[in-house]
């Protein structure tokens, strides 16, 4: 009688956005390595495969440092999407497996009070390209605290500078506005000279991991709809996800036989509850996999239609250039 309504509005992507309380603190206290620790990265893709596991409505998760975005479809009606079960489901889930998984990772260091906690938040996205632009920002953000933190940490412990002095020569090479969401600016070469002339790092040969965060997502196999041919259906699948993306006034004609229930028009096809049922058990078989590749350029999704889109499919070894 008294419990607030919190559904959360239909039709939209659901981001539940994790992230770790006090990890500076945290970090020191265990001596994770600098700039990066890859058993701390690793655990957390794992905690994070588990969620994905657990949860069948959740599609993608891309996560890098303490964080990590689970993302539920828009059509999902887990616990009728109200934001207070979401949110403490996937965070709970997310920091059980952590604080579970630790020994895997941290064997000779086990965990004591104050335990690693996490706080989520849940935001909304109402079309894919929002979603897509909301996961590339993400991905931008782990590019250039990575950068600036292998550059950092170079200059103290192969440099021989304090923390301070370290960086005070940075802050020469603070980006503009521009120069951060250019793909290349003065900044990334500013950062790559001083650790290639200096270090002889190339940050190229960086661990992809460190540079480009980790995406989790299912391989699921193919076909879980019929199709005429794995081609005709991928065909289709890559001109919807065409049509959806598309700028307003731009969006190219779809040919009759393909439904626009997919797109940003209007509300998707409600699935019946034995669909729902039958789409879940199949999810819950597929191949959890991490990866760490380019979410910004449309080559990941075009080659993985299925996510925006809902559905499953296979990967496509190209993508599809021409329908």
């Amino acid at each position: 009688m008294f419990e607030e309504a919190d559904s959360l509005l239909p039709n939209t992507w659901i981001v539940i956005r994790v992230d770790g309380r006090g990890f500076h603190k945290l970090s020191k206290k265990y001596a994770f390595e600098k700039p990066n620790d890859k058993r701390a990265l690793d655990l957390m893709n794992r905690a994070a495969t588990a969620v994905v596991s657990e949860i069948a409505e959740c599609i993608i998760a891309y996560g890098f440092s303490d964080e990590y975005s689970f993302v539920l479809h828009k059509t999902c009606t887990l616990f009728e999407r109200r934001k207070s079960k979401l949110i403490s489901t996937i965070v709970s889930t997310f920091t059980s497996y952590f604080a579970h998984l630790w020994p895997t990772y941290f064997p000779d260091t086990p965990l004591s009070p104050p335990l690693p906690s996490f706080d989520a938040r849940a935001v909304l996205y109402p079309t894919d390209r929002n979603l897509r632009d909301y996961l590339s920002w993400r991905q931008v953000d782990c590019h250039i605290n990575n950068l600036y933190n292998t550059t950092f940490w170079a200059l103290i412990q192969q440099g021989g500078m304090e923390a301070k002095d370290a960086e005070k020569e940075l802050m020469l090479f603070k980006p503009t506005e521009k120069e951060l969401t250019a793909e290349k600016g003065s900044y990334t070469a500013d950062k790559n000279e001083i650790m290639f002339s200096r270090f002889g790092i190339n940050y190229n040969n960086e661990p992809e991991m460190f540079k480009k965060g980790s995406i989790v997502l299912r391989d699921v196999p193919f076909p879980l709809y019929e199709s005429p041919s794995y081609q005709e259906f991928e065909k289709a699948e890559l001109m919807k996800l065409q049509y959806r993306l598309a700028e307003p006034g731009q969006a190219p004609a779809l040919p009759d036989e393909l439904d626009k229930e997919d797109t940003d028009l209007g509300a998707p096809v409600e699935q019946s509850k034995t669909q729902q049922e039958k789409e879940k058990r199949k999810k819950a078989k597929a191949r959890i996999t991490v990866l760490h590749l380019d979410i910004i350029r449309d080559e990941f999704w075009a080659q993985r239609p299925w996510i925006l889109l809902g559905k499953a499919g296979a990967v496509l070894a190209e993508p599809l250039k021409e329908v």
